[in-house]
């Protein structure tokens, strides 16, 4: 009897120990997820810290909570563009903020455009004598636009400095298909649409890399012209065009390189770049050597919201893949852009509307639906202007055909007016271990398309006149929307993508201009005054678990990125092993008819990271492995 009195102490004992742990986790991530969440009474005297571990995008995407908790993919930290640029421009217009601090240690990159709109926003800071410092072990091609345009750029004395510009290879397929006697079935209309070219070829077609190239080099030129606005005396140019040489006069010291060639400013760790900024934003001395009085970014743009109220032009954003569903933010589910759309509708005060597009496209059945819900905008007398940012092709330009007018920049990528749909079969596979399909059929497409006995040639025909009636319709809206035929257009389309420059000559696009400059046309056409309307931003909201999730398991600052040149090209090569996945969902026949612009996703950032990144639950249940 007293070994089980003392048992069962032991197992009250053991229970209440749970209980209490259970009490304290939970306290713990409730306070946790308070304090991940933006306070505008935050806001201090000092500096404002922008600190960018992560990628900027045109919408961030909603952390999905089950993937989070349970393990997958993890998500990149994600920062709209249009919240940093009104954060930079904020602060700079107020006494409080004395310095601006851009943290580039951990920043993953951001589409061109994008990246050159929050550099001229660093440039009106600091042309308005508002300091702005950065700091970084390694510069590349995205975190050097921002830095050129800022008062001091410091680097670590374990750092660097290195450019590539676009470009890059891709996988192809046909070899490895071929092996493994797996059959894709490509229907396609268009010279240059090269989505197509991993599952038909072995190699890049000459088509598709003379369409690539005229679109990449006059974006590095852009690149180069922009940086060299910013940073007159800077010696890029003979460094990105003989990088071993340049490399090997500085004996292999990347700091030494950048020094001497004007590139950047300072050498110093992050103690000695802390200590700068706190001679002007004040040391906080609490948080130990180099930290200094700062405001967060979150809590900043928190603490300055966007103007409400009165008339409204609204902004309805598509961004990312254009797919059938309620996908988004951060993917153009047709159904959710839809029901967006129709929601402004209701709004009384909307006076106009601005497209904002920064996708390479997608699903034709939901640009179409998208772009049938912008019509009735039209219909209803009510302005449409379309803002094309770092992307804007095939379905992406599917959607702007519904627009009066269309801005772009240099620098977006557009164009690629094609459609094409990829199926798969597995019957020369099959044979091989013995397993052959047969059975009867009352018409030619009975149990057609058959994956496992093969199409015939009454399917592909069926499919392949589906593709060239929808390239006409596409040539159609296109004409219809641009005042060409449909002929002149097909001399310009075929799946070609083209420059934002190029794309203006050759009348894709009405004029250069930012978003900004969208809003104000918008505006303008309904003759509303220029401080007479606020901005309405047409947008799902993530509900509050979404928001507990993703304050409590989001990505940290230690997950992102390791430091240094080796180590960061090394990321930006994983990251792009998330084609593959993206290729093998075309090749599953899945998604339908496409209107997409494969080769054009890689001028948007990755918004994951490539290896797979455990969440807190899978964490713990691997620790019993171990």
């Amino acid at each position: 009897m007293g070994f089980v009195k003392g048992a069962w102490k032991v197992l009250v004992a053991i229970k209440d120990g749970l209980v209490l742990l259970a009490m304290l986790l939970f306290f713990g991530i409730i306070l946790a997820a308070l304090s991940s969440r933006p306070n505008p009474a935050a806001v201090t005297e000092g500096a404002l810290l922008v600190q960018l571990d992560g990628v900027i995008v045109e919408e961030p995407e909603n952390i999905d909570p089950i993937a989070t908790l349970l393990g997958g993919q993890a998500p990149l930290k994600q920062f709209r563009e249009r919240d940093v640029i009104r954060a930079i421009d904020t602060a700079a217009e107020d006494d409080r903020i004395k310095v601006i601090a851009l943290d580039l240690d951990r920043f993953m990159g951001g589409g061109q455009v994008s990246l050159e709109q929050i550099g001229e926003a660093i440039g009106r800071a600091k042309a308005k004598d508002k300091p702005v410092y950065t700091f970084a072990t390694f510069y590349s091609d995205s975190a050097y636009l921002l830095a050129a345009h800022a008062s001091e750029i410091w680097i670590d004395p374990m750092g660097g400095a290195a450019f590539t510009g676009p470009g890059g290879s891709r996988l192809y397929y046909k070899d490895f298909l071929d092996r493994f006697k797996v059959t894709a079935h490509v229907y396609r209309v268009g010279t240059f649409k090269s989505a197509v070219e991993p599952y038909l070829r072995s190699d890049q077609s000459p088509e598709a890399k003379q369409a690539l190239l005229a679109v990449y080099q006059p974006i590095w030129a852009n690149w180069q012209a922009n940086v060299k606005k910013a940073r007159p005396k800077a010696d890029l140019a003979s460094y990105i065009a003989d990088p071993a040489a340049a490399v090997t006069a500085a004996n292999g010291d990347l700091v030494k390189l950048a020094t001497d060639r004007k590139i950047i400013d300072k050498v110093g760790d992050r103690t000695a770049f802390g200590k700068r900024v706190a001679a002007l934003a004040g040391a906080d001395e609490d948080e130990g050597p180099g930290a200094f009085k700062h405001t967060s970014l979150g809590d900043w743009v928190a603490a300055n919201p966007a103007k409400t109220g009165g008339d409204e032009v609204g902004v309805i954003t598509i961004a990312g893949t254009i797919v059938d569903g309620e996908a988004g933010p951060g993917t153009a589910g047709g159904d959710r852009i839809e029901k967006l759309l129709h929601e402004g509708l209701q709004r009384d005060n909307l006076k106009a509307l601005v497209v904002r597009v920064d996708s390479p496209g997608g699903s034709a059945f939901a640009s179409e639906q998208i772009r049938r819900a912008i019509e009735v905008y039209r219909g209803r007398k009510i302005p449409v202007v379309i803002s094309m940012g770092n992307v804007a092709a095939s379905g992406g330009y599917w959607v702007a055909t519904a627009g009066d007018t269309i801005f772009a920049e240099p620098s977006t990528i557009t164009g690629s007016i094609g459609i094409f749909a990829v199926l798969p079969s597995f019957e020369r596979a099959l044979a091989d271990y013995g397993v052959k399909a047969d059975g009867v059929a009352t018409t030619d497409l009975s149990g057609q398309p058959d994956v496992f006995g093969g199409f015939n040639s009454t399917v592909d025909t069926f499919i392949q006149g589906t593709i060239e009636h929808d390239y006409r319709r596409f040539l159609g809206l296109v004409g219809k929307a641009r005042g060409m035929t449909p002929a002149q257009v097909d001399q310009i389309a075929q799946g070609r993508v083209w420059d934002g420059g190029t794309a203006r000559q050759i009348k894709l696009v009405d004029r250069f201009g930012s978003i900004d400059d969208a809003i104000a046309e918008a505006a303008k056409r309904s003759k509303l005054k220029d401080d007479g309307y606020s901005v309405r931003y047409l947008q799902t909201e993530p509900d509050a678990f979404e928001q507990f999730v993703s304050g409590m398991f989001g990505p940290t600052e230690d997950s992102q990125q390791a430091h240094g040149l080796v180590a960061q090209l090394a990321w930006q090569q994983q990251a792009a092993l998330g084609q593959v996945i993206g290729d093998l969902n075309v090749l599953g026949g899945t998604q339908g008819v496409q209107a997409w612009c494969l080769e054009c996703s890689g001028a948007l950032p990755p918004r994951t990271s490539a290896r797979a990144e455990l969440g807190w639950l899978a964490q713990m249940l691997s620790l019993k492995g171990t």
